[in-house]
């Protein structure tokens, strides 16, 4: 399952997002947004768990949660159609 994590605060690595998402299970992927030009965090991000309901319970668990002063919304991501 996709999840979307978004209020990141923007000093958060990849690694930091992993070590809180695999407290809930095993996590296949991390990745958070960046802004081409400058490089920097946009302040969301995307972590990718196989088993649905660790995922389940990741998002159960840490949404509105506050993780470095910022308050967390997670939720399972919606897959974008980028054909208009």
């Amino acid at each position: 399952m996709k999840i979307y994590i978004g209020n990141l605060a923007y000093k958060m690595s990849e690694n930091d997002l992993k070590n809180i998402f695999t407290a809930y299970g095993e996590v296949t992927s991390v990745r958070i947004i960046t802004d081409k030009f400058t490089g920097r965090s946009k302040g969301f991000g995307f972590v990718e768990m196989p088993n649905s309901t660790e995922a389940t319970n990741a998002i159960n668990g840490l949404n509105n949660t506050e993780v470095a002063q910022r308050t967390l919304k997670v939720n399972e991501a919606i897959e974008r159609n980028n054909n208009n």
